[in-house]
C-alpha cells in the first residue's frame, strides 16, 4: 500500500517528506519522481508506511493541510494503469514509401 503526496514543492526532499510522515508512523519508503529530461522534482510523491492505519491517520492529517507554502493532495495511491501502445510511431507507413512515385525528393 502506498500514499501518494501531490501539490508539493519543487524544494521538497525525500528526507522532508519522511520527517513530516514519521509524525504518523514508521516510514518505510519514500519515491519523489524526477523528470526525466530535466532531473527536476515531478511535484508528487510516493510515501509507504509500516501498517494501513498509519498512513490513514496520515492521510487524514495531511490532506488539505498546507505545507512548504503549498496545500498538500494526500490520499490512497492508485495501482500504476498499464499504457497502452502510442499508434503512428516508428512503426508507421507514412514515409516508407519514398523511392519510384516520381515524386520529388
Amino acid at each position: 500500500m502506498s500514499i501518494y503526496v501531490g501539490n508539493l514543492s519543487y524544494q521538497v526532499t525525500s528526507e522532508d517528506l519522511k520527517m513530516a510522515f514519521a509524525e504518523y508512523g514508521t516510514v518505510s519508503r519514500v519515491q519523489l519522481p524526477t523528470d526525466r529530461e530535466t532531473g527536476r522534482p515531478r511535484g508528487f510523491a510516493f510515501v509507504e508506511m509500516s501498517s494501513e492505519a498509519e498512513e490513514t491517520a496520515a492521510i487524514e492529517a495531511l490532506d488539505g493541510a498546507e505545507w512548504m507554502g503549498r496545500d498538500l493532495k494526500v490520499n490512497k495511491a492508485k495501482p500504476r494503469e498499464e499504457r497502452s501502445p502510442s499508434r503512428g510511431g516508428w512503426g508507421g507507413n507514412s514515409r516508407s514509401n519514398r523511392g519510384g512515385g516520381g515524386g520529388r525528393y
